[in-house]
């Protein structure tokens, strides 16, 4: 138990963090926007930022839509998947503790507005005129989807490096006795 705490309080305490940050942001929205309406956090970029109340009954960015019941199930058991994962992480990879603890915080961050509301709270719209808008978010989502990225990318890393250290150990058992001998031998030549 010892050990898992050692690295778990990294993924608890992030965790925290974002649910912390998630709750006193959603709860500013329900109180200051009324549900449905909109308000530019900063003039004269409205078009491309806005602070839009709405309610997501579905998972994040709007997708999924009616499935709050399993989507609650869902994080349940996957935060306890990653909690218990954490004893099989190297302890000196706390980034990796970091980014699942942007991923448990976001998942329990949205499961709280499921179970005290129905539904999650969602409240940032973010685009480009006429051309694209990302459907509204929270934070809880921007904490999952930058878990996920960095962790995907920590895993690409980590496996280029990886097959690259096996290609170069390959190539140094490759070489001969012979060709270790007769280059160690080799003097240089000299130009006179």
């Amino acid at each position: 138990m010892a050990g898992w705490w050692r690295k778990a309080w990294i993924v608890l305490l992030v965790a925290g963090i974002v649910i912390a940050l998630d709750q006193w942001t959603k709860s500013l929205v329900r109180a200051n926007i009324p549900d449905y309406t909109s308000m530019a956090p900063i003039p004269g970029l409205e078009d491309f930022l806005l602070y839009e109340h709405v309610h997501n009954y579905g998972a994040a960015f709007g997708i999924l839509q009616g499935l709050g019941g399993p989507l609650i199930i869902v994080a349940v058991i996957v935060s306890l998947a990653m909690l218990f994962y954490i004893r099989y992480i190297p302890a000196a990879a706390w980034f990796v503790l970091v980014l699942l603890g942007l991923q448990l915080g976001g998942a329990l961050g949205n499961v709280i507005d499921r179970i005290n509301q129905g539904y999650v709270t969602d409240f940032v719209r973010l685009g480009i005129p006429g051309v694209y808008y990302i459907p509204n978010f929270n934070v809880a989502d921007n904490a999952i989807v930058f878990g996920v990225i960095g962790l995907g990318i920590y895993i690409m890393w980590s496996d280029y490096k990886k097959q690259r250290e096996e290609k170069q150990a390959a190539a140094a058992l490759a070489q001969t006795p012979a060709d270790v001998n007769q280059s160690a031998t080799e003097a240089p030549q000299t130009k006179s």
